[in-house]
């Protein structure tokens, strides 16, 4: 494989370029996963879904009956919040929810992006748990916000550090309550009412974010945030976790006061989202086929973790501190304090094996000690390589038992 070369930035197109930009950084991930295309390494950092997975065969013959049923359609220019059918799905999955406040987005990174571009200023401020997912970081950086990190604890955002962060005034709170990434914690039933009672008080909008809420290992349902505050809260939702993410078909569900400004900067953006994509994911999706697949995904990601975790204990003992997540695909891993997570990838990844360090998850400085590790690609024979290709790289760095 080929990579594209990187090429330095001088002082003549520096000046072309927009002082946003000065605040884009790449995907941490993304370079990691450039990293383990080359040669033999083995993979605990990308959270991709599992490609075994993917319901190819239902793909084609969904994409037959999306042509064959209304294929002009399917290749015309659509309108801007979505296919009706595909806004009717979406808002019949929660309680609270009409179709004219459901916008369809390309993936739930530009639902984040127009969120930000219709909220923020440079300089406002944004409530967001420390550590937080990367790619909402990211989306948020160009308009230039001042994040101000909320403590967490097993459940997540703690409800005391959130009204200190809000009362300093925030234009809203990012959040991601079920399995959230990279933590994979859950907020509890009573942890999610505190939250949405502060935000209340303080008059805060809620954006949450929920790409695993149905990737859970138990039998425990919560109610997301939305249908708790479903005026005050927008909620993203994505098929990239449980159906297949080169689709990128996601959704927001907006107070009705964002409705139609959010829609202008979705038509200036891209001006819909693939009229063909919503015709086939549809054909996917109605009469409860999504349903169906779900048992199924959290039978093998459940799998998944309990075997990394295994292997993680039999291989490193107590040199790695983590918690075993009720859902999602990811573990939070602690090391022993002085140690760089940063700098132990270096050494990992001479031995073979690679984890995102846990530094790229945090708005300001974060916990250097700390890291995500991924179980949703590899099988038992790998995860028993990457975890004995870890160990190594520990006893390389000097980390002992």
């Amino acid at each position: 494989m080929t990579l594209a070369p990187t090429v330095p930035m001088d002082e003549v197109w520096a000046k072309r370029l927009a002082n946003r930009t000065h605040r884009m950084r790449p995907s941490a991930i993304r370079e990691i996963l450039k990293l383990t295309s080359q040669g033999d390494v083995l993979s605990l950092a990308g959270g991709l879904p599992a490609g075994e997975l993917f319901p190819v065969a239902e793909v084609a013959r969904a994409t037959e009956r999306a042509l064959s049923l209304n294929g002009v359609r399917a290749l015309q220019y659509g309108p801007s919040n979505g296919l009706p059918e595909l806004r009717e799905w979406v808002a019949g999955k929660r309680k609270g929810a009409e179709a004219y406040r459901v916008l369809i987005t390309s993936g739930s990174q530009q639902g984040l992006d127009l969120i930000a571009k219709v909220l923020l200023d440079p300089g406002d401020n944004v409530a967001i748990s420390a550590p937080a997912y990367m790619g909402a970081l990211r989306a948020f950086d160009p308009y230039e916000p001042n994040y101000l990190p909320v403590d967490m604890d097993e459940e997540g955002i703690v409800p005391a550090a959130l009204e200190t962060v809000l009362a300093q005034g925030v234009k809203f709170l990012y959040v991601v309550p079920d399995f959230d990434n990279p933590s994979g914690r859950r907020a509890s039933l009573e942890r999610r009412q505190a939250i949405v009672e502060v935000c209340d008080r303080y008059g805060t909008l809620i954006v949450e974010d929920a790409p695993y809420r149905e990737l859970r290992f138990d039998d425990t349902i919560y109610p997301p945030l939305f249908e708790l505050a479903p005026d005050r809260v927008v909620h993203l939702g994505t098929l990239s976790k449980t159906l297949a993410p080169g689709l990128r078909l996601a959704w927001l569900l907006l107070p009705e006061q964002l409705v139609d400004i959010v829609e202008q900067a979705k038509q200036a953006m891209d001006l819909h989202t693939s009229t063909f994509g919503q015709s086939v994911a549809y054909e996917l999706v109605k009469d409860g086929a999504l349903e169906k697949r779900y048992p199924a995904l959290r039978e093998h990601y459940r799998s998944q973790r309990d075997v990394l975790v295994e292997k993680l204990h039999g291989a490193l003992g107590d040199r790695l501190q983590f918690e075993v997540p009720p859902g999602g695909m990811f573990l939070w891993a602690t090391l022993p304090e002085g140690v760089d997570a940063t700098d132990l990838l270096r050494v990992a990844v001479e031995h073979g094996v690679a984890f995102v360090p846990g530094q790229s998850f945090y708005p300001r400085e974060g916990k250097l000690n700390t890291l995500r590790l991924s179980f949703s690609l590899l099988d038992e024979d790998g995860f028993t390589e990457a975890t004995k290709r870890l160990a190594a790289a520990f006893d390389a760095y000097g980390i002992r038992g």
